[in-house]
């Protein structure tokens, strides 16, 4: 497993450690699973991947979902598929909830969604603001509201969702079986400023690469900046822009703001002081120093 926050230097790090170890990908991140959202999601380029295949990427259109449950069962079937071939499978993303679902053996009721409640919630979040919202959960089921985020609107929303439907907490739906294979984690970070600067200088590298093409091209597609997938870091704000509402500096800086903030919520989920994780700051080791590592952690379990 290799986790740490948006542009730390996973992408690199694990095409290294891919072509070295004998691995395959299996991508953790949420926004990565839609088609043609590939510049802003920071997708790894078929250039970049070469010959190493990476799974669970392209596999939803925009105006699709794909919950939990889905995921950690693609997941799965993902890791065992690998480990039957003989080769290593490398779990790789930033989506705290994916990765914990899958490392922890998370057991997640399949209830399929329920739209109306989805837009009566959302239609509330709207009205009165998310803590509407994140209190009509603390009444339904307490134990989820002292782990989910009140921010996280999604989340609030599902965990009401399956609570209603199942006729019993979240929380209590919710319960853990390890996997069985022996896993690695390790984690990349770096300095929080030097962080924040390349965090910086890749929106930038995006908006050169083509990035409000990207947008504009989905939205001439039919796909609309209310969707879920339109939540992915940036997308809205690209989208205000091309409506002519916000100016393309007053976008790059809300997308800054806002990726700031991501990566501050990504170190809450993959804490520098969780001793399940074996960190390395690629400011003072490098990837080769996180190719020895990783090696020499493999050899001793």
């Amino acid at each position: 497993m290799l986790v740490g926050p948006t542009a730390v230097g996973k992408t690199a790090a694990s095409l290294l450690l891919a072509r070295e170890l004998g691995g395959e990908i299996v991508s953790a991140d949420s926004r990565q699973v839609y088609q043609g959202m590939d510049i802003g999601t920071a997708k790894v380029t078929p250039e970049e991947r070469g010959d190493i295949p990476h799974h669970l990427i392209d596999i939803r259109a925009p105006d699709e979902t794909i919950s939990l449950g889905e995921y950690k069962e693609l997941a799965d079937a993902a890791i065992a598929d690998i480990l039957a071939r003989g080769r290593l499978p490398l779990l790789v993303g930033g989506t705290g909830q994916y990765v914990r679902a899958v490392v922890e053996g998370w057991q997640i009721p399949r209830v399929p969604p329920h739209p109306e409640l989805r837009r009566e919630l959302e239609e509330l979040a709207a009205r009165e603001g998310k803590e509407a919202v994140f209190a009509r959960l603390q009444e339904l089921d307490p134990a989820s509201a002292q782990t989910i985020d009140y921010r996280n609107l999604r989340r609030v929303i599902r965990a009401i969702e399956v609570t209603l439907a199942a006729g019993r907490p979240f929380s209590e739906l919710q319960t853990k079986q390890p996997p069985p294979w022996r896993m690695v984690q390790i984690g990349l970070t770096r300095p929080r400023e030097r962080l924040y600067a390349r965090a910086d200088a890749r929106i930038e590298a995006m908006l050169e690469a083509g990035w409000v093409e990207e947008v504009a091209r989905l939205l001439a597609q039919g796909y609309t900046p209310d969707l879920p997938s339109f939540a992915s870091l940036g997308y809205r704000e690209v989208a205000a822009y091309l409506a002519g509402e916000i100016s393309l500096e007053e976008a790059k800086s809300r997308i800054r703001r806002a990726t700031r903030a991501f990566i501050r919520r990504q170190y809450n989920w993959f804490r520098l002081t969780d001793p399940r994780i074996h960190w390395f700051d690629l400011e003072e080791v490098g990837l080769d120093g996180v190719l020895r590592a990783a090696w020499g952690i493999g050899e001793t379990g």
